[in-house]
């Protein structure tokens, strides 16, 4: 199938490129077909993220979206807190003054980005384009002159040893003039794309945390519709550093998370498990008793900011959204910077079609006009704040990014460097003490199963692993000896367990059903043994509006 854009991932990068691009064509009377493909069984059911959202991008994409209908924008944000916990059971709150700038939620909103998308998803549709969920992009595409050409979805129905079943359907090829690669973060084509073109040269490394988040139906009589809370310290400890959330939607629920930096040197630690303790203390416990958890997920985010912005454009193709980094992480936010970054990719695109440019070219525009944008001014006044906290830690490092952002309104004379790569951090299992996590009590804290089947997580499993081992020995032979094989506990989902065969020898087992897309093992086995690729489109987490 032929088209003038493809874009792979209905998220809100890709999604925005999709409706400024028929806008465009709209305003200009011009002919211009988009294709957007989603690995998710619909628009939303692999989209996670806490989430507020401030609507700066969305202001100048639908500057009437107020009055427009069923937008899921409903829940101001009416209180900021910030609390420090000390212990299990104690802590304090910060007054606003002392809040960085960048913390404060004035004018945003407490949403579902699940919904969010499958609004923009709608209004993309009619406005003219296609949109296809359930179609995974599994293989780039190239011209001769290797330029992208556009993907190919994966096959369906191939069994597990790599033979067609009866449901056998094979994958399409799709062809653009160009491609735009919006996968969200660690992106499974975006990352091929990145080490093929060097798309990262002269940059600083990438950083990642994992997000984990349940939502939750309260007692009435315990919400606050718009009040906002972020924390950190406890359960964070020496060598790891994170920070959790809870915000008061509609309908009586909140999201409740902990974002755990992947930079973290014990390999004893359980990011699940961490959330599931965090849940106990009284700053979170206090909303939560009496109610009900509805639904459960986790996802990576990328955290590098701009000094870790590869370049963005290539032969043939962009690469956009949280698939590049442009999540700025001193607001804990990226879907407006996402977003942002698709409506720029959409102004770049059409100049170059309208003018009768030829596909596969390397839109070096793009670059250009990013750095024009409030999008890059906004990345570089937050540039310092999460290699502020990995050099100096929790309080040193909150102490410099709230001069940095208070006083110096982010333009501080300075600007720190963090190139250690997040897998490289991990202390030997023998020289890290080991972390006794209570037993879930089912009432506030759960188990790894039963959380992941909130999730909706399905997988065909006659199906090839989408998880990857580059060497088979590496997990028994290597990581169990050296770090007590830490994928058992920085997996969220329970996906990987070493256990005792029928003989009593150990095996490492993949549950590979079990997996929640959150791309954690493709960053941090310290390895890098794990290579996350596409399953079959549609499987994997069907959250319903996380």
């Amino acid at each position: 199938m032929e088209f003038d854009v493809v874009i792979v991932g209905a998220g809100p990068s890709g999604l925005a490129t999709a409706c400024k691009l028929r806008q465009l064509a709209q305003q200009n009377n011009t002919e211009l077909s988009v294709c957007v493909v989603e690995k998710g069984s619909e628009v939303g059911a692999h989209i996670l993220s806490g989430a507020i959202l401030e609507p700066s991008a969305l202001n100048e994409l639908f500057p009437d979206w107020q009055s427009m209908v069923d937008v899921p924008l409903a829940t101001a944000v009416t209180t900021d807190q910030m609390h420090f916990l000390t212990s299990s059971t104690s802590g304090f709150r910060f007054p606003n003054w002392l809040i960085p700038k960048t913390m404060h939620n004035e004018g945003n909103y407490v949403v579902s980005l699940g919904k969010v998308c499958r609004w923009l998803a709608d209004q993309a549709e009619h406005l003219g384009a296609e949109v296809f969920p359930g179609f995974a992009a599994a293989e780039i595409l190239f011209h001769e002159d290797g330029s992208v050409k556009g993907i190919a979805t994966g096959d369906m129905g191939i069994s597990a040893i790599g033979e067609a079943k009866d449901s056998y359907m094979p994958g399409m090829e799709l062809h653009a003039k160009y491609t735009v690669f919006a996968e969200g973060c660690r992106g499974h084509l975006g990352k091929q794309l990145i080490e093929r073109f060097n798309l990262d040269k002269g940059t600083c490394t990438q950083h990642y945390g994992i997000g984990l988040k349940e939502l939750w139906d309260i007692d009435p009589a315990k919400h606050q519709s718009g009040l906002v809370i972020h924390g950190a310290g406890w359960p964070m400890g020496k060598g790891s550093n994170g920070g959790f959330f809870l915000y008061h939607g509609d309908h009586n629920q909140v999201s409740v998370g902990l974002i755990i930096d992947l930079n973290y040197t014990n390999p004893h630690l359980s990011p699940f498990d961490e959330f599931q303790r965090l849940k106990q203390h009284p700053v979170l416990k206090q909303y939560l008793a009496g109610g009900k958890r509805v639904s459960y997920g986790a996802r990576a985010l990328e955290k590098g900011g701009l000094l870790a912005l590869p370049k963005m454009s290539l032969p043939g193709a962009l690469l956009i959204g949280c698939n590049a980094g442009t999540m700025n992480f001193a607001k804990i936010k990226g879907s407006h910077t996402a977003m942002k970054s698709g409506l720029l990719a959409a102004e770049t695109l059409y100049d170059a079609i309208a003018k009768g440019q030829p596909g596969g070219q390397d839109l070096l525009t793009y670059g250009q006009t990013l750095k024009q944008s409030w999008l890059h001014d906004e990345l570089y006044r937050s540039r310092n704040f999460g290699a502020a906290l990995h050099k100096f830690g929790t309080f040193m490092g909150g102490a410099f990014n709230w001069i940095d952002q208070n006083l110096f309104n982010g333009k501080m004379p300075i600007t720190l460097r963090d190139n250690e790569p997040d897998h490289s951090k991990m202390l030997p299992a023998s020289k890290a003490p080991i972390i006794e996590y209570p037993k879930p009590d089912g009432v506030i804290s759960f188990d790894k199963l039963s959380s992941v089947y909130l999730s909706g997580t399905n997988h065909a499993e006659d199906q090839p692993c989408h998880l990857v081992l580059k060497d088979e020995t590496i997990p028994l032979g290597i990581n169990l000896q050296q770090w007590n094989e830490p994928a058992q506990r920085y997996c969220p989902a329970g996906v990987y367990e070493v256990i005792q065969d029928d003989v009593g020898e150990l095996k490492f087992q993949i549950n590979g059903q079990n997996c929640l897309h959150c791309k954690t093992c493709d960053i941090k086995d310290p390895s890098q043994n794990i290579i996350w690729v596409t399953p079959e489109g549609t499987g994997g987490p069907n959250y319903p509006n996380m």
